[in-house]
């Protein structure tokens, strides 16, 4: 499903970009120039409204995390959320985002000061650049919840499940790192296991009904699982290893 153009997304991104981290083609990210502290790193590639990573975040706080999302209009929810629950502001009546001091950000940026930003950064980009994005052996854990199940033929291969990411979050991954996986569409998940299997990465566990299974305990809900939930739907989930 489409989301509605959001009013004034432009100033909006603009007035929170030190939470955003910008890579140029020809560099990697470096990681020590962006966090106030030096933590493993995680990727969630396709953030979507920021539930997942802004609740992550806290349970999992000697972590920094990346926040992947190519969508503007939806990467500047996550945004907002995730400086809301830190206490940078809220989004005003007038569509622009207002700091804790009760200043609007209209057509400027915030410098919010380092130590205040917290372990997320959030990238607007697509997942097909990530080989560009991060150097090798420098992520701990990748997930990826919910993805467009790309069903019409042809489309097989942008699947973020093709052999191809697949490969990518190999080289990515330090070893002994997890690719983690969930998606509510049953050929999705059929698909995605047998990629996994032929992969590099080695598959460990994983379920047709996650809410059932062991790891549902720390299990944190997207927006999407919530809704699916409700209407009955069982979450497929699995996790597969870059052996050292």
């Amino acid at each position: 499903m489409r989301m509605r153009k959001k009013r004034r997304s432009a100033e909006r991104l603009s007035a929170l970009s030190s939470l955003f981290c910008q890579y140029i083609t020809d560099s990697y990210i470096k990681c020590d120039n962006v966090f106030d502290k030096n933590q493993p790193i995680r990727l969630e590639i396709g953030c979507g409204k920021g539930d997942f990573i802004k609740e992550l975040s806290v349970n999992d706080a000697g972590y920094n995390y990346f926040a992947l999302e190519k969508v503007a209009d939806v990467i500047v929810v996550a945004a907002e959320k995730y400086a809301s629950s830190r206490g940078l502001g809220k989004l005003s009546p007038h569509g622009l985002w207002t700091g804790p001091d009760g200043h609007i950000y209209e057509d400027e940026i915030w410098d919010i000061p380092l130590g205040m930003r917290g372990n997320v950064r959030f990238i607007n980009a697509d997942a097909e650049n990530l080989d560009k994005m991060f150097e090798e052996s420098s992520v701990s854990d990748i997930f990826a919840n919910f993805s467009d199940p790309w069903t019409k033929n042809g489309q097989a291969d942008r699947r973020l499940t093709a052999p191809r990411f697949l490969e990518t979050y190999y080289k990515l991954l330090k070893p002994c790192g997890t690719f983690r996986f969930k998606t509510d569409n049953v050929q999705l998940f059929d698909y995605s296991l047998e990629t996994v299997k032929a992969s590099k990465l080695e598959l460990g566990f994983y379920t047709r009904d996650l809410h059932a299974s062991e790891k549902n305990e720390g299990n944190i809900q997207t927006e999407y699982e919530r809704n699916f939930s409700a209407k009955g739907i069982k979450i497929n989930y699995l996790e597969a290893v870059k052996k050292g």
